[in-house]
């Protein structure tokens, strides 16, 4: 069975996974804010061929424009992912605040990394399990990989029409559809396998070097949110989280991309004026209270950004009409983001914690219940010790591995 384990072929782990949507390099910043609401999708693929050479120049001004039929060129690589953390951060520059119509207008290179040092990577689908954990443990964020099932299987008719029109849903690139896995998958995929690698699992976190003490991401609630937006940049990229701390290194709570993700691109402005516990509150999944909302808006005519205050107006308006639309009131209708929040899954601000004596399987599950790659380490006073994070995990059952060679 360790054997079977060691040369699973990574297409095993694609079964079901849904085909990556596309996003040329080449567009813009509002091409992709755009492209992320109507689709509601939490990442868009970045991907070098611009699937819309060969368009009509009628589409040029066409916020659609950045998705299209599949490339005639043989190099169409996946570069990179865009989320809407991407752009609310990039927002919260001084002069992106001063003008944010002229910082949508900006290409979307500028939010992919210069040199990506592989954090997002291609592999074959024949690949061992064994290769994309040594990716995730080099740094790769997700790895990017043909589905084989569904290159096929898709009909002569389908592929005409996305050759002679562009198409937001079209998932192909070069006649082929791809998925990409991320430490989730394989941390899910190993815990079918649990009992292989007795009795590692069951020991506590605190005796098999797991538990990151060093470089926490952290903040005291009292601190200006914007001081904690390159430590959002970094978690962003870790697949972590901000903790938000007291003045005696007791745990209160974070400020999660995952959470931030939910939210539209004017909670930039309250990144700018909050400080991080009032930000903490602002993205909780309820929805920002009314008196928070105020005081940016008051913060932003006082620091003279009328322009953000503009979009912010413009945002509700947009809201209030989905709203009314699909019969809802008061931000809380199902609208694609709801008062600045999505409609798909979100979770609260309070942090997901453990114990140093928690064993590492129920670290485990109780991350991939809540759909993260984190758990905080606390004492039993919340007293923030460190957190365990999936890439620590993997190191560990990468050991695990070796030994069953």
């Amino acid at each position: 069975m360790a054997v079977s384990l060691l040369t699973q072929e990574v297409s095993d782990l694609c079964l079901g996974k849904p085909a990556l949507r596309r996003l040329s390099a080449s567009a813009n910043i509002g091409d992709a804010l755009s492209a992320l609401k109507r689709l509601r999708e939490t990442y868009l693929s970045v991907w070098t061929c611009n699937h819309d050479h060969d368009h009509d120049h009628d589409h040029d001004h066409d916020h659609d424009a950045s998705f299209g039929s599949s490339s005639k060129s043989d190099d169409c690589v996946c570069i990179g992912k865009i989320c809407m953390v991407d752009i609310i951060c990039f927002l919260c520059r001084e002069d992106c605040l001063k003008s944010p119509t002229t910082a949508l207008n900006s290409p979307l290179s500028v939010l992919i990394p210069t040199s990506p040092a592989g954090l997002v990577t291609h592999l074959e689908p024949h690949a061992s399990l064994v290769e994309a954990i040594d990716l995730m443990l080099e740094g790769a964020q997700n790895v990017v990989i043909p589905i084989q099932s569904r290159r096929n299987s898709i009909s002569s008719r389908k592929k005409l029409l996305l050759h002679n029109k562009p198409s937001a849903n079209s998932t192909l690139h070069n006649n082929r559809e791809y998925c990409w896995l991320a430490q989730e998958d394989l941390i899910r995929y190993l815990l079918n396998f649990i009992g292989l690698f007795n009795p590692t699992p069951i020991n506590p976190i605190n005796t098999l070097n797991v538990i990151e003490t060093q470089n926490i991401l952290a903040i005291q609630y009292d601190s200006p949110a914007l001081a904690a937006l390159p430590l959002i940049s970094q978690a962003l990229v870790n697949h972590t989280s901000v903790a938000i701390v007291d003045a005696d290194g007791k745990l209160i709570g974070e400020i999660s991309p995952f959470t931030l993700n939910s939210c539209d691109e004017t909670v930039s402005a309250a990144i700018a004026t909050l400080s991080a516990g009032d930000l903490m509150a602002y993205i909780d999944c309820g929805g920002p209270p009314e008196e928070l909302v105020q005081t940016v808006k008051d913060r932003l005519e006082e620091r003279n950004l009328g322009a953000f205050l503009e979009l912010m107006e413009e945002e509700s308006i947009i809201t209030s009409s989905s709203d009314d639309e699909f019969g809802g009131s008061g931000g809380h209708g199902r609208s694609g983001r709801l008062g600045g929040y999505s409609a798909r899954l979100v979770r609260r601000s309070e942090a997901i914690v453990c114990y140093p004596w928690s064993s590492l399987v129920a670290v485990m599950i109780q991350a991939l219940a809540h759909r993260v790659s984190y758990v905080w380490v606390v004492e039993e006073d919340g007293s923030l010790v460190g957190i365990v994070t999936f890439v620590g995990v993997l190191k560990v059952f990468r050991e695990r591995l070796k030994s069953m060679i």
